[in-house]
């Protein structure tokens, strides 16, 4: 029950939060053109992430499932809300960020260990959440997640 308020919070929030916060355009990609990218890089494992999880890019919200693939991060909802508190931990302050920090904490107060493990490993990461990904895609993940220190959760 908890899990599927997050997700209709979530769907009934995507699209403003898109259209009023998120300034930054769109990456105008699919993950055809992503699994065209080197084996290694960062584009190919974003790919196979969407496609693996039957995803597609969101416009203006592309650098989300990135996070995801650089932490290792799954789709849970507290696993989501997890990744929220590494990128919390990283630097990264959004509204978003905040309320699904709010609302995970107060549904999943079981996994406060957990939230509590990512912050810290946010932390103990070089600031990463403020990069342009799109200018990434063809750099290799393993030397992304090297350089920044970005360990998996």
């Amino acid at each position: 029950m908890r899990a599927f308020i997050l997700e209709i919070i979530y769907e009934w929030s995507k699209k403003p939060y898109q259209k009023w916060f998120k300034k930054q355009p769109s990456w105008d990609i699919t993950v055809k053109a992503l699994i065209q990218y080197p084996k290694e890089s960062l584009g190919f494992h974003l790919g196979c992430f969407m496609l693996q999880h039957d995803f597609s890019p969101q416009p203006k919200l592309e650098n989300h499932d990135v996070f995801h693939v650089l932490t290792n991060t799954g789709v849970s909802v507290p696993e989501e809300v997890s990744m929220q508190y590494y990128l919390l931990g990283n630097g990264k302050r959004s509204i978003y960020l905040i309320s699904v920090i709010f609302l995970g904490t107060l549904l999943y107060p079981d996994k406060i260990q957990l939230f509590n493990k990512a912050y810290k490993k946010g932390k103990a990461a070089y600031a990463f959440h403020q990069l342009d990904y799109k200018k990434l895609l063809h750099q290799s993940i393993q030397s992304l997640q090297t350089t920044f220190l970005i360990s998996a959760l």
